[in-house]
């Protein structure tokens, strides 16, 4: 009998990780320890059946942000967000259909001081009165801000766009930390902004569901905000309020380029400084930006910022056309918010309640690494 000996070779594999660098960086509660080139570094599918608030921070408060809207958020209200079939919804209400038509002209509203997340122009207190009445709608706006903040990266948010005149949905996002010292000097990168009118029209375009805008706010101060040489628009058909669209930006240390749908919307590059960008070379004005990079005020951590605002003060210029009926406030009005309420029989029809139409809706939101 033959015995063959059988030798036992032994291959020894390297499995170490090889970690690419990337210039991306994250902080946050939710932030990764160590981040590579390409890496998935933020993640949110809403397939659970509430939102998760260890992500989120819910906004409640009664400002109605810079452009003086007319919604009121409430914090973490389900009646104004929520997720079905591993969708977010964004759902705007009357706030007299929660309280009753006399509370918008009576009522004082105290959000308590540890739960207000914004105080200006009464955002945590506010009197109900003839003129200047309590916010007219309940929405949503949540945000990343103590679970995750980035700097340079690519975010994409796969989202359907509301229909219902003067809805207004936003993805955009803020820095964390005041930098540059208040707005616009801080910076503030909007992905995307729309409108739910199906008919406005600046001219011959419509500016309404067929059209969604990118900006980039920058400046010495409100009076000096360089975000016309940072904006563009994308006008499609069928609406963007037609079906879900994935609205993307990448973020490098040079430059900002947006995307729809892997359709290139607009970069914008930082050549020598949003500073000249914004021509205020010979102006006698302070630099905010002197000991920033190129990029300044675009070179610091931005958190995600998603809402479903409506109306205000500036976001619907008066000269634009509604059809079938003209925009029920102007924005020099000292009452805009009772104007507009005051038409609800007008643009309320056009909200389709019994249906889904008027919800913002998010399949997911996604960050990866550089």
């Amino acid at each position: 009998m033959r015995i063959l000996a059988l030798g036992l070779i032994f291959y020894f594999i390297n499995f170490s990780y090889s970690c690419d660098p990337t210039v991306t960086t994250a902080s946050g509660s939710l932030a990764p320890s160590t981040i590579c080139s390409r890496d998935l570094i933020f993640e949110d599918n809403f397939d659970d059946k509430t939102i998760n608030q260890n992500k989120w921070l819910f906004d409640n408060t009664l400002w109605g942000g810079g452009n003086k809207e007319f919604q009121w958020y409430p914090g973490y209200d389900k009646d104004n967000a929520f997720v079905e079939d591993g969708i977010l919804r964004f759902v705007p209400t009357t706030t007299a259909e929660k309280f009753g038509e006399e509370f918008l002209y009576t009522a004082h509203v105290v959000i308590p001081e540890d739960e207000c997340t914004i105080g200006y122009d009464n955002g945590c207190e506010k009197q109900g009165t003839e003129d200047n009445i309590i916010n007219p709608i309940r929405s949503t706006r949540m945000d990343s801000r103590y679970a995750f903040r980035f700097k340079y990266g690519e975010l994409e948010i796969r989202a359907k766009l509301p229909t219902g005149d003067w809805l207004w949905p936003a993805l955009w996002g803020m820095p964390f930390y005041d930098t540059y010292k208040g707005w616009p000097s801080c910076g503030e990168i909007d992905l995307m902004e729309g409108r739910g009118n199906r008919e406005l029209y600046d001219g011959d375009v419509n500016t309404g569901i067929y059209q969604i805008g990118s900006t980039m706010h920058f400046g010495p101060d409100a009076g000096h905000n360089g975000w016309p040489t940072a904006h563009a628009t994308i006008s499609q058909v069928p609406a963007f309020s037609d079906g879900f669209h994935r609205y993307r930006f990448r973020w490098t240390p040079t430059d900002i380029t947006y995307f729809v749908d892997n359709k290139h919307i607009n970069t914008v590059k930082a050549g020598e400084g949003f500073w000249k960008r914004g021509g205020w070379e010979d102006s006698g004005l302070e630099n905010p930006y002197i000991n920033g990079t190129v990029m300044a005020p675009f070179d610091h951590e931005f958190y995600i910022i998603m809402n479903l605002a409506v109306g205000g003060t500036a976001f619907f210029p008066d000269h634009w056309v509604n059809k079938p009926y003209p925009k029920p406030w102007e924005n020099s009005s000292g009452t805009a918010p009772k104007d507009f309420w005051q038409a609800r029989h007008l643009w309320e029809p056009t909200w389709n309640r019994n249906t889904n139409s008027s919800h913002m809706m998010i399949d997911y939101v996604r960050v990866w690494a550089l």
